[in-house]
């Protein structure tokens, strides 16, 4: 049982519900050796990071001539010990599916987990 008031006991528990992994990236300069030119490239800053990923709004389909469009919102649980910055792309595994998303805001930080929204990318 865990008592509230022990963080790193709350923790734990919070982390044990992670069922993710994610992939985290980046645009950064990145300077071509053989041109010489800097272009802003995305970066992976971490991989493999424990998280979990929730549905945070019901989807909303499009429906068009040639494809139904389904996006979903999504907040991703994962420890305050990592810095993911607004706008970083963050590839999630989770339950057999891959989600690809998009930071759309600043990450709201606890000391036993940091909330962070995601809006899907389609055709990413």
């Amino acid at each position: 049982m865990v008592s509230f008031g022990n963080i790193p006991a709350e923790r734990a528990a919070i982390e044990s519900t992670y069922e993710g992994l994610c992939t985290v990236s980046e645009m950064k300069d990145v300077k071509d050796p053989v041109s010489g030119k800097t272009r802003q490239q995305p970066v992976i800053v971490f991989a493999d990071e424990p998280c979990g990923l929730s549905q945070s709004t019901l989807p909303s389909a499009t429906q068009t001539v040639t494809s139904d469009k389904v996006e979903y919102d999504a907040k991703l649980f994962i420890s305050p010990d990592v810095t993911i910055k607004p706008g970083s792309r963050i590839t999630v595994q989770q339950n057999g599916m891959e989600f690809k998303g998009e930071q759309t805001g600043k990450a709201f930080r606890y000391a036993t987990h940091q909330e962070i929204k995601l809006k899907e990318i389609l055709n990413a």
